[in-house]
C-alpha cells in the first residue's frame, strides 16, 4: 500500500470524501461501485469493483472459442483494463490500463468499426495492437466493459461477419449480468 499523506474525516452520516486527485488518477467516476475490504491492522481498503471481473474465467473461455473457431484475435475488458484475451500476448495486455481513445469508444455505447484511413486506436497505453471492431458490454443500462477484435498481420480489410460476431458477443456478455 502507498500512503498519500491525505487525511479525511468521516461525517455524521459515515461518509468520507475521496480526493479529486485520487479519483482522477484511479479513474473513479461519480457513481462508480467500490468494494470495501478490512485488514488485520485496522485498514479499510476501497477497491474499484468490476462486475465483469467476476466473469473473467467465462470471458477467457469465450474469447478462446472465438479465436479457435474464427481465427479472430479478441479481448474482453472491464471499464479500465483487459481481463481476457486470445490470439495476442496475454502477458502484454492483461490488467493493463486501457488507452484513452479506447475508453472513449466504450463510453460511446455503440459498435465501433475501424475505417481505412481513420486514426488507429491501441488497446492499452503504449501498446502495439490496434482495435478493429469493438462493442461495449452493457447490462441494465450500465457499461460494464467491452469486447473487441484486434488487428493481426492476416487482416484483409472490412469483415462484416467479424463485426457481427463482436456485436453479438457484446450483447451476449451483457445479458450474463442481468437478473
Amino acid at each position: 500500500m502507498k500512503a498519500t499523506g491525505i487525511v479525511r474525516r468521516i461525517d455524521d452520516l459515515g461518509r468520507v470524501v475521496i480526493p479529486k486527485e485520487i479519483r482522477r488518477t484511479m479513474r473513479i467516476h461519480e457513481g462508480a461501485p467500490l468494494e470495501i475490504y478490512t485488514g488485520k491492522d485496522g485498514e479499510v481498503i476501497f477497491k474499484k469493483y468490476s462486475p465483469i471481473g467476476e466473469l473473467a474465467s467465462f470471458a477467457s473461455q469465450y474469447v478462446e472459442t472465438l479465436y479457435k473457431t474464427c481465427q479472430m484475435a479478441v479481448i474482453v475488458t472491464d471499464r479500465d483494463s483487459v481481463i481476457a484475451s486470445a490470439g495476442i500476448s496475454r502477458r502484454e495486455y492483461l490488467d493493463r490500463k486501457l488507452s484513452e481513445d479506447f475508453e472513449n469508444i466504450i463510453e460511446g455505447r455503440a459498435m465501433y468499426s475501424h475505417k481505412q484511413g481513420a486514426p488507429e486506436i491501441s488497446i492499452v497505453e503504449g501498446g502495439a495492437s490496434l482495435i478493429k471492431y469493438a462493442m461495449p458490454i452493457i447490462s441494465d443500462g450500465d457499461i460494464v466493459g467491452c469486447i473487441a477484435s484486434v488487428y493481426t498481420g492476416n487482416d484483409q480489410g472490412e469483415n462484416p461477419t467479424e463485426a457481427k460476431l463482436i456485436q453479438t458477443a457484446g450483447a451476449f456478455l451483457g445479458r450474463q449480468f442481468e437478473g
